[in-house]
């Protein structure tokens, strides 16, 4: 994971001279490796750590000190300018090319939304899930046609305009995450139901290459991956069909369930 990092560190610098981009790869991917490194040794807080290492820094550093919009709205903003930097690259390693790879673990491991939520006392969900994912896609295009109005109108201090979206959004994500956890008995209620990103991840992590599957040798059906999975996903059956296949996290809450070590990465 380590060497992944260093060497998207390497080709980001090269296309953009940037040494800024050598420093942040190699933080981010050195707080993932150390990690992982705590997952293997069975450490239950290990991608809570990962996901305060990774997701404060983004939030608090790249974001509020350095004045850079990773959110979406930061993301058409940097995009419409031509601008090969900050939300853009974020964006296309973590949330659009990235899944190719390994799905939806930006939720599991570095965001800076869920790295709060996750610590919520409601774990897996309490209740059915609703059918309320037109949410997000309702929300993904209010942020592309809010961004693009700014620049059909020509509005003045976009910077600024896009820092104080910045700060708003990310208070309005908490509070209506938390909200809705505890109305729902759910800490990834806002994951399912509202958070835009996911209409990039559903595309591409539907061909992810790393998935956990189960062996159907060992599998006893005592569906406790199942129940241990926090986005509700369907661990007994390997199809890329499968319910709710691609909102896997590879958080491993089922592998490390699993008596039978049925499940796999």
């Amino acid at each position: 994971m380590e060497t992944i990092f260093i060497a998207i560190a390497i080709i980001i610098y090269f296309l953009t001279s940037n040494t800024f981009f050598i420093y942040n790869f190699l933080y981010i991917g050195t707080a993932i490796s150390l990690g992982l490194f705590l997952m293997a040794k069975n450490k239950s807080y290990a991608r809570n750590i990962i996901m305060l290492a990774v997701g404060s820094y983004i939030l608090i550093y790249v974001g509020i000190m350095g004045h850079e919009n990773m959110l979406m709205s930061g993301f058409w903003y940097y995009l419409f300018l031509g601008v090969f930097e900050a939300a853009v690259i974020h964006y296309l390693i973590a949330k659009i090319a990235g899944p190719f790879l390994f799905g939806r673990g930006w939720c599991g491991y570095a965001c800076w939304t869920a790295m709060i939520l996750d610590l919520l006392p409601y774990k897996t969900s309490k209740n059915e899930r609703k059918n309320w994912g037109y949410v997000r896609y309702i929300l993904f295009a209010l942020i592309f046609c809010f961004v693009a109005g700014l620049f059909i109108f020509k509005v003045s201090d976009l910077d600024l305009i896009m820092f104080y979206l910045f700060i708003i959004g990310n208070i309005i994500y908490y509070i209506v995450g938390i909200i809705l956890a505890f109305k729902l008995k759910d800490n990834r209620a806002f994951c399912k139901y509202v958070c835009p990103i996911t209409v990039f991840l559903k595309i591409t992590s539907y061909f992810s290459i790393l998935r956990v599957t189960v062996d159907k040798q060992k599998c006893i059906e005592c569906n406790k991956c199942i129940r241990s999975c926090p986005m509700d996903v369907d661990m007994l059956n390997n199809s890329r069909k499968r319910v709710n296949g691609t909102e896997c996290i590879l958080c491993l809450e089922c592998v490390h369930s699993c008596k039978q070590d049925a499940l796999k990465i």
